[in-house]
């Protein structure tokens, strides 16, 4: 009776997320570009294995076999291969849905060299998501080796492709995920629904595995800005008849509001599910507490240094060592134990209750139900969790052009600016370019370079603007130096390109010399003689006389000493006449002070040359 009800209440737990919430299906575009009976785009649901190429596309042409079209068997034992022969486009599969997992499948398209595959429902129902197989009834040696993208279609599609191909026709596919995720702006969010149970089989190993090789990317992008990311935890309440039972006593705390299911689905040894509530509780806690101390990557550290230093097949699984990996972090042990509070207490945790509250989907993101979930910008990832796989999908949530550089590095996309420039503008002489590699691809957008704006449409055409314009490839301008000298046609106050005085020429290509003896534009007085030079021109007088350029006239030595002569004479007049000037202005600025004060002084006492004024008059006078 005992083992009956803790089957019933593990199913219970298995169940609930299913039974009062609602599940999103992923999906991306499927666009059917040939023949011209099936163009058209299409939904298809995105498998839950593989590796879906977030932000990218990916076109191939379709296979529906003639033999083992469920896929089940190996494509070798009926003689069928998918490798695709040099200059052909990859091969899609199409297999048709029953009588063995997905996954295999998937494995078995693989391996006879399909680039991706397309599984056809087998009645006519809305699109689901096809998952990985429960642990026991999976082979684990392929699972986590399945490396092609997947994705479900409908009937309907499925007959479509069929039709067409047993027509001779070629059908030629574009799965395409650039939509598949979200990417508003500069920085991505993403949470990642896990469990710190270390005994569930292969999903287990995996998300340890996952967690360890994605730490070092994990905290590079959290460290610098570009993500936010929030770890959270499944739980499950008992069921209000059962509370008091033994079964929910040792699989849940705080009187039943938070449980987890048996970590080796047997009551009778091992650790107890409320073991791994408690624990997933000390992680959601390590995380608030070194999130509010300003370093949240810390919980990369913690989560693997407990996974490698205290797992269940070793007995270490315990407070004890989880305090001591805490303390070797440098994290506030006192306050992560607040934040636990009493698992034996018959209250709310406010932790974990936001956890359960968190756990039903909001807008876009439906409910999270299987474990490991990770969901971008309010997104479920469906594929293998993998680091290169996830990085791709973390880097399609960034606005196009503001990818961090570790989404542009070779293990993560192709660099499309070096084939041809990308169809893009370039100045290769200044080595500047229009096109700026992004994740998806790239785009042809003018430059600024050293403070200079380039503008034009980036593809044919690129010009700076402004001031300083001039320093960048000399503005595109015209520029020549020759006998120590150098000319340019680029002006800092103009948008155009203009020759130089002494030259002529559209400024951009060419500014050639003017000859202006040749063209008598100078030096062409009678006693003149005229020598073109590059960029100007020499004037020489016969007999001694002196050129003035001003006039174009040559004139005599002598006439321009009397002319000196006469200036200094000018010029010490003047200051003469402002010397005596400011002189008189001294004079009769003292006469005038002089007697003022003199004025002030007679109001208070008599002057030498003043009689005695009398300060009284006798009585009697009138």
């Amino acid at each position: 009776m005992g083992e009956k009800l803790g089957l019933l209440l593990w199913v219970w737990f298995m169940l609930w997320g299913f039974c009062v919430g609602r599940f999103v299906v992923e999906k991306n575009s499927l666009r059917v570009t040939s023949p011209n009976s099936l163009k058209g785009v299409y939904e298809c649901a995105i498998g839950n294995f593989g590796v879906p190429q977030y932000g990218g596309t990916m076109v191939g042409t379709v296979a529906y076999p003639k033999a083992n079209q469920k896929a089940c068997k190996r494509f070798d034992d009926v003689d069928i291969s998918f490798k695709t022969k040099p200059g052909g486009l990859p091969t899609f599969v199409l297999a048709d849905r029953g009588d063995c997992y997905f996954t295999l499948k998937a494995w078995n398209a693989q391996n006879a060299g399909a680039a991706a595959i397309l599984v056809a429902d087998d009645r006519n129902e809305p699109l689901i998501t096809m998952d990985t197989p429960e642990e026991e009834n999976a082979d684990a040696d392929y699972l986590q080796n399945i490396t092609i993208p997947s994705a479900l279609i409908s009937k309907s599609v499925g007959d479509s492709i069929k039709k067409a191909l047993s027509s001779g026709e070629m059908v030629n596919i574009n799965l395409d995920w650039t939509e598949a995720l979200p990417h508003p702006d500069e920085r991505v969010e993403y949470e990642f629904w896990t469990n710190s149970n270390d005994e569930c089989g292969p999903k287990c190993d995996s998300q340890i595995e996952f967690v360890k090789n994605f730490k070092g990317a994990a905290q590079i992008l959290e460290k610098k800005g570009y993500t936010q990311f929030t770890p959270h935890y499944i739980t499950w309440y008992c069921p209000e008849a059962f509370i008091l039972s033994k079964q929910c006593k040792s699989q849940c705390i705080n009187h039943g509001r938070y449980c987890a299911p048996d970590p080796e689905q047997d009551f009778s040894r091992g650790y107890d599910g409320k073991d791994v509530v408690v624990q997933n509780l000390r992680q959601a806690c390590f995380y608030k507490v070194a999130n509010e101390s300003g370093k949240p990557w810390l919980w990369w550290d913690y989560v693997t240094d407990f996974a490698i230093r205290c797992p269940m097949k070793e007995k270490k699984y315990t407070e004890v060592c989880s305090n001591q990996v805490i303390q070797s972090l440098g994290v506030d042990l006192k306050e992560i134990e607040k934040c636990v509070g009493d698992p034996s207490a018959d209250v709310d945790n406010p932790v974990l209750k936001a956890e359960q509250e968190s756990q039903i989907g909001k807008g876009s993101r439906g409910d999270v139900t299987i474990l490991p979930t990770l969901v971008i910008n309010n997104r479920q990832y469906r594929g293998k969790l993998d680091k290169v796989a996830v990085l791709k999908a973390i880097c399609a949530g960034f606005e196009e052009t503001t990818e961090p550089a570790i989404c542009l590095s070779e293990d993560i996309e192709t660099n499309e600016c070096l084939n041809n420039n990308g169809g893009c503008w370039q100045d290769k002489a200044a080595n500047i370019t229009a096109c700026k590699d992004t994740f998806r691809g790239r785009v042809c957008e003018c430059p600024v370079v050293q403070g200079v704006k380039f503008v034009g449409d980036g593809y044919t055409r690129c010009e700076a603007s402004g001031a300083l314009h001039c320093g960048i490839n000399n503005g595109g301008c015209w520029k020549k130096t020759k006998d120590g000298r150098t000319y340019s046609a680029c002006v800092d106050d103009l948008k155009s390109c203009k020759c130089p005085p002494g030259f002529k020429g559209d400024g951009v290509n060419t500014c050639e010399d003017v000859d202006e003896c040749k063209e008598k534009m100078a030096c062409q007085c009678p006693e003149c003689s005229c020598k073109n030079t590059w960029g100007s021109y020499e004037c020489s007088c016969s007999y001694g006389l002196l050129y003035m350029q001003e006039h174009d006239i040559c004139i005599s030595k002598a006439n321009t000493a009397v002319s000196w002569s006469f200036v200094w004479i000018i010029i010490l007049g003047l200051a003469a006449a402002g010397i005596g000037g400011y002189a008189v202005y001294k004079y009769r600025i003292r006469r005038y002070m002089d007697s003022e004060i003199r004025a002030i002084m007679a109001q208070y006492m008599p002057l030498d040359n003043q009689g005695e004024v009398p300060n009284h008059v006798p009585h009697g006078n009138v």
